[in-house]
């Protein structure tokens, strides 16, 4: 295998794009890409799309895009895995590459979720749960969310005021951003008001849906080396899943997926959590980014939720640090490629207003239904 590195990099706004398509979207990002690499062609596509035929009627999107985008005739189709599916489409080029059979990679992720509304939207994002016993009897993404969060208040004795500091980071990061959805600011003591998603999960809790594409260029680390300016290295990929179904697992409030996956990519690129300059992670709901720091053993069980005065952008472990999925928005199927976009801004030290002093090593999850996939990549400035 041989080491990979990221060349080029862009990203769409991040709202509601009524006037383009999921097609124009990603050719968008593509474009950007080749022009921040500056190549005029890629041998591969690997795109993440979660719910383009749900939510679209649109699949083939891989092959859709690539022609849209005068790529030629290129290797490209798509990859599914649920919110995960840009983490899953960014470990498919990082082994394409590594394996010596693709020398230039393009990773897109491309979601267009307002092509559907209200009751049509839920319904199309409810196939990534468990249609024999989840969805059927009514279960939603949110509403899973909120009976681990239910039952984390209840074990551990906390405060729905506790998780506050997680959406007042994102939101503080995401007003610097300007491709970001929302950029308003969450005050101390908004948070536990909002009106309810589905108890205790809240508007200010829970990510926005989204539209929006981001797009990376992977090629080989030692090409990259003798011609870009500023290579940003994949050190480590890992990849875990758990049950589909939450009721199925042993322990709710324990994401084994987070850990492993976690575990494998810090494994691989031989780093420890106190190396980490800064995370990425998939804060669709607040609970998951509790539950996510406490499985990698970034605090102890029933204690995520402490850490929210070491995660601001001049803290201990910033996260979020364009506004998250919580503030940016949430691209679903994009969404691990928009982390993968802000890490490499980070480490180039190219994020203006969002940048954390010294970025050297980022941790970027990217998270399939309630932590059924858990895709997770370290990168590193040379």
């Amino acid at each position: 295998m041989r080491p990979v590195a990221i060349i080029g990099v862009g990203m769409t706004p991040v709202g509601e794009h009524w006037d383009k398509s999921v097609r124009m979207l990603g050719a968008e990002a593509v474009q950007l890409a080749l022009e921040d690499a500056r190549l005029e062609g890629v041998d591969a596509l690997y795109l993440g799309n979660s719910y383009g035929a749900t939510f679209s009627s649109q699949s083939h999107l891989g092959a859709l895009v690539a022609d849209y985008a005068g790529l030629g005739n290129i290797e490209a189709y798509a990859i599914e895995a649920g919110d995960a599916s840009g983490g899953a489409a960014l470990r498919t080029g990082y082994l394409a590459v590594a394996s010596g059979e693709v020398n230039f990679a393009m990773v897109v992720g491309a979601e267009k979720s307002s092509d559907a509304i209200g009751s049509s939207r839920v319904e199309g994002r409810n196939v990534s749960l468990d249609a024999d016993f989840e969805s059927i009897h009514g279960a939603t993404l949110p509403a899973l969310a909120a009976m681990l969060m239910r039952r984390y208040m209840y074990e551990y004795g906390v405060e729905l005021a506790g998780f506050e500091g997680f959406s007042i980071n994102a939101h503080a990061n995401g007003k610097r951003n300007p491709l970001a959805m929302y950029r308003n600011i969450i005050k101390a003591g908004a948070f536990a008001k909002a009106p309810f998603v589905s108890d205790p999960v809240n508007l200010f809790d829970g990510a926005p849906d989204a539209d929006g594409a981001a797009a990376v260029i992977l090629a080989p680390l030692e090409w990259a080396l003798d011609r870009v300016s500023q290579p940003i290295k994949i050190a480590g990929s890992g990849v875990a899943t758990d049950t589909l179904a939450v009721h199925d697992r042993k322990d709710p409030l324990y994401l084994k997926s987070v850990a492993l996956s976690a575990q494998k990519a810090l494994s691989q690129a031989g780093r420890n959590l106190d190396e980490l300059s800064l995370l990425e992670l998939h804060d669709a709901y607040t609970i998951l980014t509790a539950l996510s720091l406490e499985a990698m053993g970034f605090a102890e069980r029933g204690a995520g939720w402490r850490m929210t005065d070491k995660i601001g952008l001049t803290g201990d472990l910033p996260i979020s640090t364009f506004g998250g999925l919580k503030s940016r928005g949430n691209p679903t199927g994009a969404t691990g490629v928009y982390q993968a976009v802000e890490a490499v801004l980070q480490l180039r030290g190219t994020a203006n207003e969002n940048q954390v002093n010294s970025a050297k090593v980022a941790l970027i999850q990217n998270l399939g239904g309630l932590a059924t996939t858990a895709v997770t990549h370290i990168l590193e400035a040379l």
